[in-house]
């Protein structure tokens, strides 16, 4: 199997399937985070997916049967003409969200395993990886061998795959928010 070095969005691999938005949907988020800059913090248990595609009937379909009805779904805000942030707030679900944010992959509910592996099912090769990551222990000797180290030390850190970095998880869109704050503090001459 080898080992995976690369960065990837952490959010997008083990927050997005615990939706239940079935692999092979007709859209998928451009883009995952669990913060918004100067809006939503890790501590506010939230989840965004950012969409960019028009916004016409076979996304509003898309919108409705998926999101809408969702019961974790909390808020729609459109940040640009094709740009559509969906907020889900994971509180219910704080184990496994407080667990992630740690990088205790392995420590994620058993159910929420379960989403995930299947989730990735269809695809053998990145199955093996999430696997890996889920259930570290099984896959000690392997990463030891493969990183040319003692097993010792990768049962010691134990978690095989790297927390996720809050930078990189973070939306930066303050374009969004400079324009509500103007329409909020703006003084017209009609309100004279």
């Amino acid at each position: 199997m080898g080992v995976y070095t690369q960065y990837f969005q952490k959010s997008k691999v083990f927050l997005y399937p615990l939706l239940d938005i079935k692999k092979g949907a007709t859209y998928v988020p451009r883009q995952t985070y669990i913060a918004w800059e100067d809006m939503y913090s890790i501590e506010d248990t939230m989840f965004l997916c950012v969409y960019q595609t028009p916004m016409n009937e076979r996304f509003q379909r898309f919108i409705d049967r998926f999101i809408l009805s969702h019961e974790l779904f909390d808020k729609y805000i459109q940040l640009e003409d094709k740009k559509h942030l969906f907020i889900f707030n994971l509180k219910s679900r704080k184990f496994d969200f407080d667990n992630f944010i740690e990088g205790k992959y392995s420590k994620i509910s058993l159910d929420s395993k379960i989403k995930i592996l299947d989730f990735f099912g269809s695809n053998d090769k990145v199955e093996d990886y999430i696997h890996s990551f889920l259930s570290p222990k099984d896959h000690h000797e392997e990463y030891a061998e493969y990183l040319g180290v003692d097993i010792e030390s990768i049962k010691e850190v134990y978690e095989l795959c790297t927390p996720p970095d809050i930078e990189k998880e973070t939306l930066i869109n303050n374009n969004w928010i400079l324009t509500k704050v103007l329409e909020e503090n703006s003084i017209y001459l009609t309100d004279i």
